[in-house]
């Protein structure tokens, strides 16, 4: 077997009874209370079809796992559709186009943002990267229950090339020596956070909704939370990953996680003056998007405005200490924020909790690669499921079952101890596992790339 693929060719099938599972997603928040977006339009997203990833020439410096089994099939047209890839002069446009989706990361789609990632890097004649959604989302998330269905019957590998692939594609737009901006008109959550956040500059609308609500599903942030959430001022990392809290895009452009505020009217017009760019300096797209861009007023009763009770609840060292924190102050005075803050907590995995904690403290010293390397260790115990089943449990309760009653094993926080969790953090001692292998970034980074690494 060669050390390197030239050339990923895979083939599947799809019974009838996995149609209504193939594409759940990483989209559900903490409590599922969508004003704009009932949960009853969610569900119909996970009767969708497979979607594939077909054959396509490596770049050379990205090392892809080799398949053991036949897992997609070779794109027909209708994958293709998934990703539309336009040319606009000097700029590269993207389009996520699975809009009664809401646009969720199909296999074919990372895998297909990977390859032309990458060999746009290398041409001169593209200066920018646009990356947008088609719809009311930019990404509400990716597969999880066709990783759940490999893993329960056997192949938990199959998830782990998944999570192999797309991140290194989260990688790649952290470290991208071209500036990406992406259009967060509309949901983006889990994998859609990871396919925008990294990139230089992130353009939110009055539309934009962010949630990274993993712990809920028995999983935890990642595509590379632990390095974006632990930058962000005090501790609102802390807080947005472990309780899967929902932003707008004022709170987004305050806390961090946006570096512009456009009304989606001018979109269109943004967009057109993007792609006249005829340079790939930063601070000039910069000065683009600063004409179109305005300054918008957090609402009365943003969360943003509790940053001083946020502070001090989640910068305790434990979970059990941050939930002891919230409800002595709950116990001072009544506040519905603070009383839905710790039932949410109390609903969530008890490990995916103490792991995200853990992961987001440790994240605050690493650099993005690193951070990614670490996470993928996560995700690969989790998906194996030898410590814990609450991936699982909680996949059948929020999108299979959906009686939204998990039941988590541990059931308490107390039962989770230290060594648990450390667990989590170490090599898989399995034949044929690697840790992920990131490929060194040198060249002519701009400086805000080399400041990630």
């Amino acid at each position: 077997m060669k050390k390197e693929v030239e050339r990923v060719k895979v083939e599947a099938t799809i019974r009838p009874d996995e149609k209504r599972r193939m594409e759940s997603l990483f989209f559900l928040d903490n409590s599922l209370r969508f004003s704009k977006f009932p949960f009853s339009n969610f569900c119909s997203i996970f009767t969708s079809h497979t979607h594939i990833l077909g054959s396509f020439s490596q770049p050379e410096h990205w090392k892809f796992p080799q398949p053991t089994k036949p897992v997609m099939a070779s794109p027909s047209k209708g994958d293709d559709d998934q990703l539309l890839v336009q040319r606009k002069s000097c700029a590269r446009v993207l389009t996520l186009n699975r809009p009664k989706q809401l646009n969720a990361l199909s296999f074919y789609m990372v895998s297909r943002l990977l390859e032309i990632f990458s060999k746009d890097e290398g041409d001169p004649d593209i200066k920018l990267v646009v990356l947008k959604g088609n719809g009311r989302a930019f990404c509400a998330g990716g597969d999880v229950a066709t990783v759940v269905r490999d893993a329960r019957e056997g192949d938990w590998k199959f998830g782990a090339r998944i999570f192999n692939i797309e991140y290194k594609m989260n990688y790649l737009m952290a470290t991208y020596s071209k500036p990406q901006v992406s259009i967060l008109n509309g949901i983006v959550m889990g994998g859609g956070s990871g396919a925008s956040i990294h990139g230089r500059f992130r353009v939110v609308t009055e539309n934009t909704v962010f949630a990274m609500p993993e712990t809920a599903l028995g999983l935890f942030p990642d595509v590379g939370a632990s390095y974006f959430l632990s930058r962000l001022a005090g501790f609102f990392g802390e807080y947005v990953g472990l309780t899967g809290a929902r932003l707008d895009g004022a709170e987004m452009l305050a806390c961090g996680l946006a570096t512009h505020f456009v009304p989606s009217s001018k979109l269109s017009s943004l967009e057109e003056s993007l792609c006249k760019v005829e340079t790939s300096d930063s601070t000039a797209v910069s000065a683009i998007i600063d004409k179109y861009s305005e300054q918008p007023s957090l609402k009365e009763g943003s969360v943003y405005y509790r940053m001083d009770m946020i502070n001090k609840c989640f910068s305790r060292r434990t979970v059990e200490e941050i939930l002891s924190y919230l409800e002595m102050e709950a116990m001072r005075k009544a506040d519905n924020w603070i009383s839905a803050t710790i039932q949410t907590l109390k609903k969530s995995s008890p490990t995916s909790l103490k792991v995200f904690l853990r992961l987001i403290r440790e994240g605050r010293l690493l650099g993005v690669g690193q951070c990614l390397v670490c996470e993928y260790r996560i995700v690969c115990h989790i998906v194996k499921g030898h410590y814990s089943m609450d991936f699982f449990e909680g996949c059948r309760a929020i999108l299979i079952d959906k009686d939204r009653n998990p039941k988590w094993e541990p059931s308490k926080l107390e039962l989770v101890s230290d060594s648990d969790v450390d667990r989590y953090f170490s090599k898989l001692d399995d034949e044929g596992w690697d840790d992920l292998e990131l490929p060194k970034r040198f060249g002519n980074l701009p400086t805000y790339v080399i400041a990630k690494l």
